[in-house]
């Protein structure tokens, strides 16, 4: 295995490995900010998971959304799974809050696989969406989009891949999600084909601009970090690939471009932008946990 995939793998699941302060899920409201109409729904990537002791995937984020006013619901998906078997899982969890909380529609908002994952509910049972929000979300890819730490990862450690999203799994409580990483083998041809079976929000042509805001009766943003490496402190930096095209070490910003694009020049990397590894970012750098709250007030105004 390569190091870079090693890394990768480890820094994307890097809080289950470190101790830390637990999160306060039962956050009192402070401000309206951040109030919606409808939930939020955080969905988390490739290899994350809902919280670990206490750790949550978007680190500090569900948190400061409930402390500015959010109603927040965090989904767990299988770590190690197709976009399409992992929309299935989100779907079931949404029907059961709609049910016991009677709750008609969801901002969805997905990191990374997260968001193929979110943009699959949209187009099964697009009656539940009220919002997709995509970060570092390939909505399109190419073949060099393809070469990357992911798909190192995926297709030529596929065992040691797989073990370790059942371990994600296990040490995070959710031992029956379903891992298989031949699902995910070819994972740019199943976002191309996700692109032709869920074309809302989808720009016309790769790292086009094109994208509606809003189609279906549902709207769609999307926002993807450009800087690799960005603090010498973080583990994650390692795993990122710098490249000709500019990507956030994981996704090429050209394969994030879904529905209104708010920006694609965040100086993050793939791990910066769900505020990992526990918030360490490059100096100056903007606060992706502002990022969440500011995008939630976005909908609070759109009237979502």
């Amino acid at each position: 295995m390569t190091i870079r995939s090693l890394l990768l793998a480890t820094s994307i699941a890097l809080p289950l490995l470190l101790g830390a302060t637990p999160a306060a899920h039962a956050a009192t409201a402070t401000s309206t900010t951040a109030q919606t109409k409808y939930p939020i729904v955080l969905v988390h990537g490739f290899m994350g998971f809902k919280e670990i002791l206490g750790v949550d995937y978007f680190y500090q984020v569900p948190d400061d959304l409930r402390k500015n006013g959010a109603k927040v619901y965090v989904a767990a998906v299988s770590q190690v799974n197709s976009s399409e078997v992992r929309g299935e899982q989100l779907l079931k969890q949404m029907q059961q809050w709609a049910a016991a909380d009677g709750v008609t529609k969801f901002n969805l908002i997905g990191h990374s696989q997260g968001g193929p994952t979110a943009r699959y509910v949209a187009g099964v049972a697009p009656q539940l969406v009220a919002s997709i929000t995509t970060v570092a979300s390939p909505a399109r890819m190419t073949a060099s989009d393809a070469d990357n730490s992911v798909n190192d990862l995926i297709n030529n450690y596929s065992q040691l891949t797989s073990g370790f999203g059942s371990f994600v799994a296990w040490i995070s409580g959710q031992s029956k999600l379903p891992q298989d990483v031949d699902a995910i083998k070819n994972f740019a041809d199943e976002v191309n084909a996700f692109a032709t079976r869920f074309p809302l929000g989808v720009p016309s042509t790769y790292c086009g601009l094109d994208g509606k805001e809003y189609e279906g009766g549902i709207y769609f943003y999307s926002v993807t970090g450009n800087k690799p490496k960005t603090n010498a402190w973080d583990l994650s930096d390692a795993a990122m690939l710098e490249g000709a095209t500019p990507s956030d070490g994981v996704i090429a910003v050209c394969s994030a471009h879904f529905g209104k694009v708010l920006r694609d020049d965040y100086p993050w990397n793939h791990i910066d932008e769900m505020n990992h590894i526990f918030g360490l970012l490059g100096k100056g750098a903007p606060d992706p946990v502002a990022f969440y709250r500011t995008q939630a007030n976005r909908l609070k105004l759109k009237g979502l």
